[in-house]
C-alpha cells in the first residue's frame, strides 16, 4: 500500500512539474535585449536612434484594464488624423516596431508604437499570445478614436504574436479600427504548439497540450484553445491584408493562407519570396511597400467616397 501511494505520489509530482515547467516557457518566455534589438534592427538598416529621436512625437502611458500600464509613443510628422498602430511581437519591444512605423511614415500617415504586456516598458506579469494583448490593444484603439474622432481612418500591423492580437481584437464585437495587416500570425495557438514541440522537442503533443492548456488555466486564467485567429476571422468585418514569406520555418504560410480562405468580405494576401519568419519586409522591403500602399490607397479611396472601410 505504501509503495502504491509513493509510485502515485511521484507519477503526480512528475505530471505537475512537468504542466509547470511547459507553461512556465508559455507564460515567462524569454525576451531579448534592448541592445540586441538595436544591434539587429541597426545592422538591417532599420533603427537609426538620432532618426527616431528627431521624430514628432508624445510619449503614451494608459491604463491597461488589468491594472498596469501601457507605454508607447505617438508619432505624428504628419498633419494628418490617420494613424496606423503597430503591434510587435513576441520577445521583443516597440524598437522592432520602428521598421514598420518608418514604412507607414513614408507613406504619408503617422503612427502608435508601444511595448505589449510583459514587454519593454509596460507593466503585466505574463505573455498571453493575444489573449490578455487584445483587450490592451482595445484601449490603445479606444485612446486614439477618441483623440481623433469617428472620422479619422484608424489601421492596425501585427507581426507574429502581433498579427494574433491584430486579429483577435479585429474579431471583437466592438473593435474599431478600419483595416489590419496581419504579417506572419499562426492559424491557432494549439497547432503551432504541436508544430513547435515536434520540431524543437521531437515530442507529440497529444498528452502535453492537455496538460499544458490544464495547468495554463489554472495559472494564467485561459486555455490554449482561447488564443485562435481561426476562430474569429469569420467575424471580421473590415479589410485584412495577410502577409508571411513563403519559407516561415517558425510559423508555416500556410497559416495565413488558411486564415486568408476562411476570412469574409475585402482582404488580401501577399506571400513574400523571400524571408525566414518575420523577415518578408526585410529581405522583400519594396514588394512588400507596394502591397501596403496599395491597400492603403484602396481603404483611402473608399473613406473618401464616403463610407468607412
Amino acid at each position: 500500500m505504501l509503495i502504491w501511494l509513493a509510485a502515485t505520489g511521484a507519477v503526480l509530482l512528475f505530471i505537475a512539474a512537468l504542466g509547470i515547467y511547459f507553461t512556465n516557457q508559455i507564460m515567462y518566455i524569454k525576451k531579448r535585449t534592448d541592445q540586441y534589438i538595436i544591434e539587429r534592427e541597426t545592422a538591417d538598416g532599420h533603427y537609426d536612434e538620432k532618426a527616431f529621436a528627431a521624430l514628432p512625437k508624445e510619449e503614451i502611458t494608459l491604463s491597461s484594464s488589468y491594472g498596469y500600464n501601457i507605454k508607447g509613443y505617438y508619432v505624428h510628422p504628419h498633419k494628418t488624423k490617420n494613424t496606423v498602430i503597430i503591434c510587435h511581437g513576441v520577445t521583443v519591444n516597440l524598437l522592432n516596431s520602428i521598421k514598420y512605423m518608418n514604412l507607414f511614415l513614408d507613406l504619408g500617415w503617422n503612427a502608435v508604437i508601444y511595448d505589449h504586456r510583459r514587454h519593454g516598458t509596460s507593466g503585466g506579469k505574463t505573455t498571453s499570445y493575444g489573449y490578455y494583448e487584445k483587450n490592451d490593444l482595445k484601449t490603445v484603439v479606444n485612446w486614439l478614436r477618441e483623440k481623433h474622432g469617428e472620422h479619422a481612418l484608424i489601421g492596425i500591423h501585427g507581426e507574429s504574436m502581433g498579427a494574433v492580437t491584430t486579429l483577435l481584437y479585429a474579431g471583437m464585437d466592438d473593435a474599431d479600427a478600419d483595416f489590419y495587416v496581419a504579417d506572419c500570425p499562426f492559424a491557432t495557438f494549439e497547432d503551432q504548439l504541436i508544430y513547435r514541440l515536434k520540431e524543437d522537442f521531437h515530442l507529440p503533443g497529444a498528452f502535453i497540450l492537455p496538460l499544458a492548456s490544464l495547468f495554463l488555466r489554472w495559472r494564467d486564467g485561459y486555455r490554449i484553445r482561447d488564443v485562435s485567429p481561426l476562430s474569429v476571422v469569420g467575424e471580421i468585418k473590415k479589410p485584412v491584408l495577410f502577409i508571411h514569406s513563403k519559407h516561415d520555418d517558425y510559423i508555416p504560410a500556410e497559416s495565413s493562407e488558411m486564415l486568408y480562405e476562411k476570412k469574409p468580405g475585402k482582404k488580401r494576401l501577399y506571400i513574400a519570396e523571400k524571408g525566414a519568419h518575420a523577415m518578408s519586409y526585410t529581405q522583400n522591403r519594396n514588394s512588400y511597400k507596394n502591397t501596403v500602399r496599395d491597400f492603403l490607397q484602396e481603404i483611402t479611396n473608399r473613406h473618401k467616397e464616403g463610407e468607412r472601410a
